[in-house]
């Protein structure tokens, strides 16, 4: 039997400590199912990043060449990479009936990054707003309106548009059939 130097295995177990999920957290692994920009559903529970708001699916954009792009699998396709290239770990900070929304950070370097707000300020998502049109957590709309000036990540393109201002006209819309019904 092979001995290792007690030096050598408290190395090991303090690097297996710093890879793991600090207590309140769990690790986002890239083998959860996204189901859009900011949702995705692990072990049977839906999560959604808390303050978030992706490009909405079946959205469109129009990128530099002239060509149609779907909004929504572009915020998809780089949250994906940021769960695979930055590892996060997340923390519950809300639950509905069928949603835990939560926070998340990850690792970059040897710093600790919010995840939402570096997927914000990338471009390519967008700060969550109440029903009064005010943002869920104010400093994401920092981030946001700092994308937006640079035309950082989907910004770039003039016809993008805000998923909020899509979701409260679909809303607008619904109110003023019902009230005609």
């Amino acid at each position: 039997m092979k001995r290792f130097p007690l030096a050598l295995a408290l190395t090991a177990a303090g690097v297996a400590a710093a890879l793991s999920a600090p207590d309140g957290y769990f690790d986002l692994k890239p083998s959860i199912t996204l189901e859009t920009g900011d949702t995705w559903v692990a072990d049977g529970q839906r999560y959604r990043l808390f303050g978030v708001q992706s490009c909405l699916r079946g959205t469109n954009y129009t990128d530099l060449k002239g060509q149609k792009r779907d909004c929504g699998d572009a915020s998809l396709a780089i949250f994906a990479a940021y769960i695979k290239d930055t590892k996060p770990v997340c923390a519950p900070v809300a639950k509905t009936a069928d949603l835990t929304y939560v926070i998340c950070y990850a690792t970059v370097g040897k710093d600790r990054l919010d995840l939402a707000t570096m997927m914000i300020s990338s471009g390519y998502a967008f700060a969550s707003l109440d029903d009064q049109g005010m943002p869920l957590h104010p400093p994401y709309s920092v981030a946001e309106l700092d994308a937006r000036e640079r035309k950082a990540g989907l910004w770039q393109f003039p016809d993008v548009v805000h998923p909020a201002v899509l979701l409260a006209k679909t809303a607008n819309e619904r109110a003023k059939k019902e009230a005609k019904q």
